[in-house]
């Protein structure tokens, strides 16, 4: 792969991530014009990816270690004030040492702000709480005005705002979740605010980018190359980040340990629909079968064997990831037809096992420090192995990959005005009436409802709301919505439903209220359509998030 760095970049050197060793000289050279996903652009977005990212698994873990008063709350709260910490010196070669020092004044003050909060809840007291939550509002507002300053108001604060408090509101559902023992839904929850780090992500190099332009030598963070990279980068660093937490949760018998394995397999099933979408059915059963068995299955089997400390189990489990990442390297290596060598592959693997069971290791043994020192470091290793085996695909399947190039234009035209980062917001609540889309409130004829242990929202409202079209067939039964070119398709009582004239199945069917109005679960619409959702137990308030 090639790792040449432009002069241009040195700016944000310390946000770079150490590709494994064997990677980077892996692939041939490429002619200038191949599309790459390794760009001065895309390498600050995949820095950025891997901090924010990282961030949100952090305050999260932070804040329900805090609340159960676990015995290494304090150095998972020292790793998420660690991560803001290294952050600085990249803010400080961009933006000067005065930036720094207030980036780092802000963001450390909100890491303490939701310990406090935490601590609070677990305490039952108000008034200690609302000083909590204020304190996180203050950030939001603080944070969005420094960031439009930094980057000239190319984030502008409105955008800025909206994405923050959509991070916000999305961390404190996965606590209430928690806190209500609702594990399954919280690590729903947890998985939608980890996906909306990678678009904050994008849209803030996105604007450090379009501000600095030279020091990223023209290059882009919105090429598909990049999007690629940064996909990646997403599907294996959160699998890291639940396999760590899940470990952690099976040694100590924690009640969410069970909801931790199905956010695994939602990972697994993510990861194979993208293994599909290169490498057809096939590449993703075989993927499926490999990630599986002698890995996720393994790992779990290892926490037993550390548990009843059974050496002669552990050895033969070590031996099962052993053969796991031979296998896997071999897998990637022909699928990517030697763009990504199996031999290069298989180290990659086997320098990730390491660091997840030395993470465990040091946890099982209560070193918590070395624990999440270990944990940090694994986290950031696998953004190398997403950037390998991204350019290593890229290289593979470059006109997949390649920029539309536009024509030449017969005289001059004046530069089109950039589109700025906007995110659509959706808002109703529980037994209530009112819709607001963006500001804009309406009041609906049927209501948001809580029915068999889901949240049901009115179809029809929340199609029209975004600009969809929605059609009934009363005699078969369906509601078929038209969203751009797609056209979804929804049987009442019924879990089948179309996408694009696709038969698939739904987790649970689809009602008529008393109103005649058709009521859809609220996680798989949002799911389906690609919306982030934020859940407030406390007034059963709903948002619905959509970046653009």
């Amino acid at each position: 792969m090639n790792m040449k760095m432009t002069k241009a970049l040195a700016p944000v050197l310390t946000l770079a991530l150490a590709v494994p060793a064997g990677l980077a000289a892996a692939a041939p050279a490429q002619a200038a014009s191949a599309p790459t996903a390794v760009t001065p652009a895309a390498d600050l977005r995949a820095s950025l990816d891997h901090l924010l990212a990282e961030h949100f698994a952090l305050a999260v873990v932070a804040m329900t270690k805090a609340y159960d008063g676990s015995k290494d709350a304090a150095a998972a709260l020292k790793a998420l004030d660690q991560n803001a910490l290294d952050m600085l010196p990249a803010i400080e070669m961009l933006y000067g040492k005065a930036g720094a020092d207030e980036f780092g004044r802000i963001f450390r003050a909100h890491n303490a702000a939701t310990d406090e909060l935490a601590k609070a809840k677990k305490m039952n007291n108000a008034d200690a709480v609302k000083a909590a939550e204020a304190k996180v509002q203050g950030f939001v507002d603080e944070f969005s005005t420094f960031l439009s300053k930094a980057t000239a108001n190319n984030l502008p604060k409105a955008a800025a705002m909206d994405a923050l408090k959509l991070h916000e509101a999305q961390v404190q559902t996965v606590f209430d979740e928690y806190v209500q023992g609702d594990y399954a839904d919280a690590y729903k929850a947890y998985r939608e605010g980890y996906k909306t780090m990678f678009a904050v992500s994008k849209a803030l190099s996105g604007a450090i980018v379009k501000q600095m332009p030279d020091k990223f030598g023209g290059s882009a963070v919105d090429t598909k190359a990049s999007d690629l990279r940064s996909t990646l980068n997403m599907l294996v660093s959160e699998h890291v980040a639940l396999s760590v937490l899940q470990m952690q949760k099976q040694f100590d018998g924690a009640k969410d340990s069970a909801a931790l394995v199905g956010a695994e397999a939602m990972n697994t099933a993510d990861w194979k629909a993208a293994i599909s979408s290169l490498y057809g059915n096939a590449g993703g059963d075989a993927f499926e079968k490999l990630w599986t068995g002698d890995h996720i299955n393994a790992q779990s089997d290892y926490v037993n064997a550390v548990k009843a400390g059974d050496m002669n189990a552990k050895q033969a489990v070590q031996a099962r990831i052993s053969t796991f990442t031979k296998d896997f390297g071999a897998f990637l290596g022909t699928a990517t037809e030697g763009k990504l060598p199996g031999a290069a592959a298989t180290e990659a693997l086997m320098k990730h096992e390491g660091q997840i069971q030395m993470a465990f290791d040091s946890y099982a043994a209560g070193n918590y420090d070395a624990a999440y020192a270990a944990d940090r470091e694994g986290f950031k290793f696998v953004f190398g192995v997403g950037q390998a085996l991204g350019d290593a695909i890229v290289k593979q399947k470059p006109s997949m990959f390649a920029e539309a190039t536009p024509a030449p234009m017969p005289t001059p035209t004046p530069t089109p005005a950039p589109v700025e980062p906007s995110m659509t917001t959706v808002w109703m609540k529980l037994n209530g009436k009112q819709l607001r889309i963006n500001g804009s409130t309406t009041e609906m004829d049927t209501m948001p409802v809580m029915w068999n242990g889901m949240t049901y929202i009115p179809l029809r409202f929340l199609s029209e709301g975004i600009g969809a079209t929605v059609s009934f067939d009363g005699k078969a039964k369906a509601v078929w919505i038209g969203a751009g070119s797609d056209k979804l398709g929804f049987w009442v009582n019924k879990k089948t439903y179309s996408v694009n004239g696709k038969s698939m199945t739904a987790p649970a069917v689809p009602v008529i209220d008393k109103n005649g109005r058709t009521l859809v679960p609220l996680r798989f619409i949002a799911e389906l359509l690609d919306w982030n959702v934020a859940f407030a137990a406390k007034d059963g308030s709903i948002t619905l998030t959509q970046m653009k």
